[in-house]
């Protein structure tokens, strides 16, 4: 078997172990949040900062939500972790959105974030404060879920079947995951361009 023969057959394998019930918790939860007026704020770093940046433009376009993600903002990001640290820069970013109790957060992440191993601090900060605030939060999240999951109003872990590929597994479905999200009937206001022309 080829290696990319041995990806995909991973990648389904993951997909399908994937506890779909928990997709269905986030997207409801993700509904209530616009349905309420709140604003989504969309979580990642690294590839997942990428992800989040797409994840903000389906949710703005195809579910009609308020939604931003604070690594967009890439002279603000560096000015914050310059200035005052990396650890704090999502939730600097969140106290000057004025982040209150109608919002929610959407974690994009490998880990979840581990204080104890120093991973993604800034993701476990955000997390703190969110909680403070009464936001609701959320996640599509690998391995464990980390501080995440432990936090989470709902969560999407995907299973680490494959020790040697949890990160690309993990980064490659959660934007399935995400795209199942939007397009789920809880959340989908528009209809997508390709699906909206006359076959």
């Amino acid at each position: 078997m080829t290696f990319s023969e041995n990806f995909v057959k991973e990648s389904v394998a993951v997909l399908h172990a994937v506890d779909v019930d928990s997709i269905e918790l986030c997207a409801v939860g993700l509904a209530n949040v616009r349905d309420r007026g709140g604003r989504l704020f969309i979580l990642g770093v690294g590839g997942s900062a990428g992800h989040a940046s797409h994840a903000v433009n389906d949710f703005r376009k195809i579910c009609s939500f308020e939604a931003y993600a604070p690594t967009d903002n890439v002279s603000e990001l560096t000015a914050r972790t310059n200035d005052e640290g990396w650890d704090t820069t999502f939730t600097q970013w969140l106290l000057g959105s004025r982040i209150n109790d109608r919002d929610g957060i959407l974690v994009l992440s490998v880990g979840g974030g581990d204080a104890e191993r120093n991973v993604s601090n800034n993701i476990v900060r955000a997390l703190q404060l969110a909680k403070e605030r009464g936001a609701a939060i959320f996640g599509v999240v690998g391995r464990d879920g980390g501080y995440t999951t432990r936090v989470a109003d709902a969560s999407v872990v995907i299973p680490p079947l494959y020790p040697d590929h949890i990160t690309p597994h993990t980064e490659g479905l959660a934007a399935v995951i995400w795209h199942l999200f939007v397009s789920h009937p809880a959340l989908a206001k528009t209809p997508t361009r390709w699906e909206s022309l006359p076959s």
